[in-house]
């Protein structure tokens, strides 16, 4: 999936990472910060590699089976803080480490057809596949339930670092902003109580504030095209 996005640049103009690499440094902090945590299950068997797609009018993200991880620069310079942000990538990190893209993929395909394309057999469903991550074409939006885990999970990653752990419930706050319906609640359904329940989580957890970051994440941003 990686080489077939890097191999349609019109499609997915992904940023160089040798041509912003403070950007890329940046980003690639947010994510260490989330795997030296020790909760994430598949930190040491997934790639976890981290690409910015350079498109200012998508407001998504997403994550395909392995872990690799695709933020647009629209969300990103949509967002007002880097806990936000960090809510953002560790609801995407929760999605691949539950596991929650390979079931959709295999409960949409079945596996011996799923294996095929994965490894370049069906280059076109392959390309199916992709938009429908990306742009919640197809029948591979997130369940509900899995939204509920990934939120949860979101917190929980965050509550083991510096990061104010609500900052993914921030994000759905300053998705209410947003000045047309966002992509990202086309490939991720947003579930009724959705803020409640994060909150909850934060509570139960212990309810300790972290920071949000606003000076380092204007800086991520400026170094953006």
């Amino acid at each position: 999936v990686e080489d077939e996005i890097a191999m349609n640049p019109q499609e997915f103009p992904v940023l160089n990472p040798n041509e912003y690499p403070d950007a890329y440094d940046h980003i690639y902090g947010i994510r260490d910060s989330i795997l030296n945590t020790g909760e994430i299950h598949y930190d040491d068997r997934f790639e976890w590699n981290v690409h910015i797609i350079h498109n200012d009018t998508m407001l998504n993200a997403f994550a395909t089976p392995g872990g690799y991880l695709y933020f647009y620069t629209g969300i990103i310079k949509f967002l007002d803080n880097e806990a936000q942000f960090a809510g953002v990538m560790a609801h995407e990190m929760a999605h691949s480490d539950l596991r929650h893209s390979t079931n959709q993929l295999t409960k949409a395909y079945g596996i011996q057809i799923l294996l095929s394309i994965l490894t370049g057999q069906s280059p076109g469903q392959l390309t199916e596949i992709i938009a429908s991550l990306a742009y919640g074409l197809g029948t591979l939006a997130f369940s509900r339930t899995h939204e509920y885990q990934a939120d949860e999970y979101s917190v929980k990653y965050l509550y083991a670092t510096s990061y104010d752990a609500r900052g993914i419930a921030d994000f759905f706050i300053k998705l209410d902003d947003a000045p047309r319906p966002p992509q990202f609640l086309s490939t991720h359904p947003s579930p009724e109580n959705r803020i409640e329940k994060i909150n909850e989580v934060w509570q139960s957890l212990g309810g300790k504030e972290g920071q949000t970051y606003v000076d380092s994440y204007n800086a991520f941003k400026a170094s953006l095209p």
